[in-house]
């Protein structure tokens, strides 16, 4: 095996640096800056002034773009970094953790997804208040929601995507992720979730071309798999003490068990208990609870092209465990002294930190194993996954603010000012962002990655609990989900904080004193789950259950129902968002080109008809209007009650009404005139019923064997690799 040389001077840290890069590197890295943002801005919706143009792309996706959307939003920076880094020190099994993803996807395709499309919601909370009629409970789960979101996406992978940009080319953080920022921000404010999902096709492009060359390089280099199991365990750095002070073994020597998923109760760091029962509870939250992963599902076509989309999402979470585990394993091989380093000194020459330089394992194979031009193409990757995660955090968390925090504050606020109150969200998160970007610029932690999945064991289970519990039990009260999701939240804040103080157990002792402590994440995340789902069924059954007529259509058991259902929320003023047709008061100030590229940028250009437009409103307009008008005031109830009609009965009526009008019944006749909107209202919510019951009912047969065939294949895959590598 030809290994290549080691060369220690060049890891020099005082620039912080691995490598730099050449006018190759810098072109290829403009030219895809630059078909980013002209794909952006060429995605741009034309429904993007409506809450369901800018938050799901019109509900209009194609199959492959959501699969490409999803492997682009969820595999970020701190993939390539973390998932190498804990591969070079542990082994294969944290791989594991993406294969047990895929088991999920089912249950996010099959079952939460189309109960989230019926309910007709864009946010998940706002599913939580249509299912308990409450606000306290949608509010507690956007809060969290938002937190979660911002800790362990936007914050991590800034940190991650500003560590691989530094270590591997030496380039300023400051610079190139203001740079990033401020291109994502363009397309993402000014054109929603379309644009993001377009570009992110083109990120998952990038990001597949991109690892797939430098594991082909890898492998070639090492002389293939075989060769990979025989050299890695012989992988020691030269250098174990320092004075007095010696490493424990165990902190630098190979595990005896790297090239195996399921590992021994006691002596394992992932013992199998803690990857079927730990990694299952914190993947169970991406199967049910997870806005990023929801939105894109509630944004296609259909529920074929949805389930499509999951399916081809699915296979392509079969390739981080190729494509960055075992890269990161073959790092050590070629550069133990440095990626497997143990002596705080020698840590500290190679990479600035005090214990490890196992995160640096990617960028170093990065630097020294591919010609200029392809790490031109590797640095571009790395800017997609950079670009593709922060983007698709900003449009999730600013849907999750917008529709559930802002519209609690603002009941009254027009359609256009939410639009607006969502752009400006955005900023604040890019803002922040930025902020944070000195405080990370000489950070390395070898255990940032692990730090977000204890954030995730702490946090996510209560909320996972609540949903599931929503979905697929009656029983459960809205105290009892309030109450119950209070308590998990308080239980999860109070072991999440020693880890906070004191710092994660590291291979020798753990800082933390407190007994709690000692539990791992990864079992505490089940008892978590255990409690929450527990205790929200308990209280449950000492209150009045939900009567069944309010939850047609929102629970597992309700969802083929057809019967009218009361919604719950009807008494919550902010219900029923209001929007303000465009006219021309409402833009008769708007003369200055300043305030048309606002617009413009906006989105909030008005769609006017010629005579509108020109200011020559009719007389039959103007009728019209007040007509409109009488018929709200007269019939608000009777829109609330179309809505919620099953489609059978809002068929049944629409027809004999119409009947009797052609028959000239003239009380009919002038019910129907003054009702038009109604009428058209029922027609829309009776196609968008059918629309939502196409998954159910005439969802094609060959469209259902062909999804029903890639799954079986792809259950198959997942179980004989987890055979394989057993």
């Amino acid at each position: 095996m030809d290994l290549p040389e080691n060369h220690d001077h060049f890891w020099n840290w005082s620039a912080m640096g691995l490598g730099t890069y050449n006018w190759k590197d810098a072109l290829i890295l403009t030219v895809y800056l630059v078909l980013v943002l002209y794909i952006g801005l060429r995605a741009l919706s034309r429904d993007r002034s409506t809450i369901k143009g800018f938050f799901l792309a019109g509900q209009n996706l194609p199959w492959w773009l959501i699969a490409a959307s999803l492997f682009a939003a969820n595999i970020g920076s701190s993939h390539f970094i973390g998932l190498a880094g804990i591969g070079a020190s542990s082994g294969i099994a944290v791989g594991a953790f993406e294969w047990n993803t895929i088991f999920m996807l089912f249950i996010l395709g099959w079952i939460f997804v189309p109960i989230y499309n019926k309910a007709g919601v864009v946010t998940l909370p706002e599913y939580l208040r249509k299912r308990f009629g409450s606000v306290r409970i949608q509010l507690l789960a956007s809060i969290l929601s938002i937190l979660i979101d911002v800790i362990t996406r936007i914050l991590v992978e800034v940190c991650y995507g500003a560590m691989f940009v530094k270590i591997a080319w030496d380039m300023d953080v400051y610079q190139v992720t203001m740079l990033l920022l401020v291109i994502a921000g363009i397309y993402t404010i000014t054109g929603g979730l379309a644009a993001v999902i377009y570009t992110e096709a083109l990120h998952a492009i990038v990001m597949l071309v991109g690892s797939i060359l430098l594991m082909i390089y890898a492998f070639r280099k090492v002389g293939g798999y075989k060769q990979l199991q025989r050299n890695y365990f012989y992988t020691i750095p030269g250098k174990t003490s320092e004075g007095n002070w010696t490493a424990k073994p165990e902190c630098y020597i190979p595990r005896q068990d790297a090239f195996h998923i399921f590992r021994d109760l006691v002596s394992g760091d992932f013992a199998w208990p803690k990857l079927i029962l730990g990694a299952t509870t914190i993947s169970l939250f991406y199967g049910c609870a997870d806005q990023v992963s929801v939105q894109r599902g509630l944004a296609g076509k259909n529920i074929s092209h949805m389930k499509a989309g999951f399916l081809l999402y699915g296979y392509l979470k079969l390739l981080p465990m190729f494509l960055m585990v075992m890269p990161g394993m073959i790092s050590r091989i070629f550069y133990p002294n440095q990626v497997a380093c143990v002596v705080p000194s020698e840590c500290e020459k190679y990479c600035g930190a005090q214990r490890s330089c196992s995160p640096v394992a990617y960028p170093r194979m990065v630097v020294s194993l591919l010609p200029t031009s392809l790490q031109g193409m590797m640095l571009s990757t790395v800017c997609a996954t950079i670009i593709s995660s922060l983007t698709s955090a900003f449009n999730s968390v600013s849907s999750l603010f917008t529709m559930n925090i802002y519209a609690w504050m603002r009941p009254r606020a027009s359609e256009n000012e939410l639009m607006i109150t969502a752009r400006f969200f955005i900023i604040t998160l890019l803002a922040t962002t930025i902020v944070w970007i000195p405080i990370i610029e000489t950070g390395l932690s070898e255990n940032l990655f692990e730090y977000m999945l204890i954030v995730r064991s702490c946090l996510t289970p209560p909320i996972t609990a609540l949903f599931i519990l929503a979905v697929f039990s009656k029983r459960v009260s809205e105290e009892g989900a309030f109450w119950g999701l209070t308590l998990g939240i308080v239980i999860g804040f109070f072991r999440l904080l020693p880890e906070v103080i004191y710092g994660h157990r590291t291979c020798e002792k753990s800082k933390c004193p407190m007994p709690i402590c000692s539990i791992h994440y990864l079992y505490f995340s089940t008892f978590l789950l255990l409690v929450s789902l527990l205790s929200m069924l308990g209280i449950s059954f000492f209150t009045r259950p939900i009567p069944d007529r309010h939850l047609y259509r929102l629970c597992w058991s309700l969802r083929k129902s057809l019967e009218e259902r009361l919604d719950l929320d009807r008494g919550i003023t902010w219900r029923r968002l209001p929007r303000f047709p465009a006219t021309p008061a409402m833009f008769r100030d708007s003369q200055s080109y300043f305030w048309e590229a606002f617009q413009l940028f906006f989105g909030l250009e008005p769609q006017l008809n010629p005579k509108v437009a020109s200011g020559k409103v009719s007389k039959e307009i103007n009728t019209t209007e007040e007509m409109e008008a009488t018929e709200k005031r007269k019939h608000s109830d009777s829109l609330e009650v179309a809505e919620a009609l099953a489609p059978g009965e809002a068929s049944r009526r629409i027809e004999v009404r119409e009947k009797n009008m052609e028959q000239g019944d003239p009380s009919e006749s002038a019910d129907i005139l003054a009702q038009g909107d109604l009428s058209r209202n029922m027609k829309a919510t009776k196609e968008k019923t059918e629309n939502t019951d196409r998954g159910d009912k005439s969802e094609k047969s060959c469209w259902r064997r062909l999804i029903s065939a890639s799954a079986t294949i792809l259950i198959a895959l997942v179980v004989f690799g987890h055979i394989y590598f057993a």
